[in-house]
């Protein structure tokens, strides 16, 4: 982070939606200079606000980001991925795309099967969350009270193609429980209109 615009942005990427004041705290600034930051991110249409009504006192706003902000944050994809997407459902059908990614899903397990293969189940979560990140994901992973994960990708790399082809995230949870010896659910899906793209894992056992 090399400026404080910057740091808000990744605080509202990583921690979603904050006031002037949660952002103040964060930063340990002033709500002044905050302000300020944020005058300039609405002004560039990366940041927007909405009333957020509270217990007691007076509404407070609360600060969040824009589809223009999202193409800040990491990005392997191109339209060609699309476009070319697109050409094979007109010219092959639907079920052309799904054998698609059903080869990339087989394709990924072979390509990352020795990453995993002799682990125990707690080195095979943090083995995929590492390389998760590595591609841009942005992957906050966290031990909960029962024992299990969970594991939040807070960026989504190839949003446009999974907004559009949700083949795409059948695809990437078909090949955690491949290369993971454990359960996996995911509870939010960005494309399906959650915050965030957030995976429950537990060992098999449990």
């Amino acid at each position: 982070m090399t400026s404080t615009r910057e740091q808000i942005l990744h605080l509202l990427k990583t921690d979603g939606p904050m006031t002037v004041s949660d952002l103040a705290e964060k930063l340990d600034i002033t709500e002044m200079a905050v302000r300020r930051h944020l005058n300039t991110l609405e002004r560039d249409q990366m940041i927007g606000s909405r009333l957020l009504r509270q217990a007691m006192g007076r509404p407070t706003s609360q600060f969040y980001l824009t589809d223009k902000a999202d193409e800040y944050f990491p990005k392997n994809y191109h339209t060609f991925a699309l476009s070319l997407l697109e050409d094979i459902e007109e010219t092959e059908g639907p079920e052309a795309v799904e054998r698609l990614f059903e080869r990339r899903k087989d394709r990924l397990t072979k390509e990352f099967q020795d990453a995993f293969r002799g682990k125990t189940w707690e080195e095979q979560v943090k083995t995929l969350a590492k390389l998760q990140d590595e591609k841009g994901y942005m992957v906050r992973l966290e031990k909960r009270s029962d024992g299990s994960y969970e594991l939040t990708e807070l960026n989504c790399p190839i949003a446009q193609v999974a907004n559009r082809y949700q083949q795409a995230c059948a695809c990437e949870i078909g090949w955690f429980r491949n290369m993971l010896d454990a359960d996996v659910d995911r509870t939010e899906c960005k494309a399906k209109g959650g915050q965030h793209c957030v995976y429950v894992i537990k060992p098999k056992n449990n």
